[in-house]
């Protein structure tokens, strides 16, 4: 399947059948469960950004895992079909094309915030002239806690270390040179660039190799913050040289709710001496952990990073959802993923109505699955409107309606029938 320029799209509900008649993607809509509570038929799910849908397969893997502890105990761990000890460097290998790195770059624990903070004690080392951290403007709340919390354990006030990269009067979205701009003006007392792969509020997707490049010119470190770009757009976190990034599973990767953190550390860093990390039992290389030594001896990769064991069960819906990845391929999903969002704008642009403004980027190359809709009057009613009739989409203040059509469950369907109730809201 091509995508099609915006102008190929058509109003008419045969356009839509015949969309959905020919996505060679259909049959993994059925791979998922939906929620239907209280309504008879299932709702519009358009918050995959938020929360991804269960695949139908995942009881079964945590089911497996039980039978294994059930059956085995601990010698589960070593022995089985499936050895626990192995469990995250076994989705490593799946994880590795959908963010673009090396497996031993990945590593799974903990959460998003949790591996921020572990990631920031070996990453964000401020000086005396270079302490500054360069974010967006309205980055996640957790980033900003994180970020703030860890200058003041450092001793640095907020106030004077943050720089934010700002949209301009009377635009939508942060311009790529303006992000250049302020690394290459403040570059020299820039600790490390920090931002969100995709913003939450807005759904840019920032150009991360070129930002990557500015700041590794003016000698800053450079981290993002993946939570809404992993399984949504192509990554190539190896090959941009991003030095560390962490991610959820529970979005668009669909490994259940509050499923384990994801981790990615570049391989140029294991040749780092005296680089500074929290250490832990299970970072410890495999073949020297059980010899139970005082010293610590870190796995070379992003496992290195690792404080304790995750467990099994957290990990085994994560890994009924990535084995549809590797099935479909995040190339194949992009390519739905973008006729999905373009015809969503392209039926929004067909409302005469001056009720609501798209703020996310009109390029494709600039956004993932989500549209961000401005509300510019009572914003929250109509929000609560598309909610009684079965649309499950997302409000953020102060104005702001999230629609995120998946492209491994949603139709072309779904979205022509959320654009015409949004219309009659």
């Amino acid at each position: 399947m091509e995508v099609r320029l915006l102008t190929e799209y058509d109003t008419g509900a045969g356009f839509t059948e015949s969309m959905d008649a020919d996505d060679p993607l259909r049959e993994y809509r059925e791979r998922f469960i939906f929620p239907s509570e209280p309504l008879s038929s299932p709702y519009i799910y358009f918050l995959g950004n938020s929360l991804g849908l269960q695949p139908k397969t995942a009881r079964a893997f945590i089911e497996n895992v039980m039978a294994e502890w059930g059956k085995l105990g601990v010698e589960a761990f070593s022995q089985g079909e499936k050895p626990w000890i192995n469990y995250s460097s076994r989705l490593s290998n799946s994880l590795a094309p959908i963010v673009g790195a090396r497996p031993r770059e990945i590593t799974l624990m903990n959460s998003l915030s949790v591996n921020m903070h572990l990631m920031f004690v070996s990453f964000y080392r401020p000086t005396a002239d270079r302490y500054k951290v360069l974010i967006e403007e309205k980055t996640f709340p957790s980033d900003h806690y994180a970020i703030k919390s860890q200058m003041r354990f450092h001793g640095i006030n907020p106030k004077e270390a943050i720089i934010e990269a700002k949209v301009r009067p009377d635009e939508k979205s942060i311009r790529t040179e303006d992000i250049e701009a302020l690394i290459e003006e403040e570059g020299d007392s820039i600790a490390l660039v920090w931002l969100g792969g995709i913003n939450y509020y807005s759904g840019q997707a920032f150009e991360l190799e070129r930002i990557t490049q500015a700041g590794h010119a003016k000698g800053c470190m450079v981290g993002y913050d993946l939570a809404h770009a992993v399984g949504n757009i192509p990554l190539s976190l190896h090959d941009w040289q991003v030095d560390f990034a962490v991610w959820c599973t529970y979005k668009y990767l669909n490994g259940g709710p509050a499923g384990p953190g994801g981790c990615f550390v570049h391989e140029k860093h294991k040749a780092t001496k005296n680089l500074p990390r929290f250490e832990g039992w299970w970072g410890n290389r495999l073949e020297t952990r059980f010899l139970m030594e005082p010293n610590f001896d870190p796995s070379p990769g992003a496992s290195g990073w690792e404080i304790s064991c995750i467990s099994p069960i957290a990990l085994a819906p994560l890994e009924a959802s990535l084995n549809l990845f590797d099935e479909v391929t995040m190339k194949r999903l992009r390519i739905k993923s973008k006729l999905l969002t373009g015809y969503l704008e392209f039926l929004i642009d067909q409302i005469k109505s001056n009720q609501f403004t798209i703020i996310t980027p009109r390029s494709p190359d600039q956004r993932g699955c989500q549209l961000s809709i401005r509300a510019h009057y009572k914003g929250k009613a109509l929000f609560e409107r598309l909610k009684e009739a079965g649309v499950f989409c997302d409000w953020r203040e102060p104005d702001v309606i999230r629609v995120a059509p998946v492209p491994f469950d949603n139709t072309f369907s779904e979205v022509y029938k959320f654009t015409k109730i949004l219309e009659t809201s």
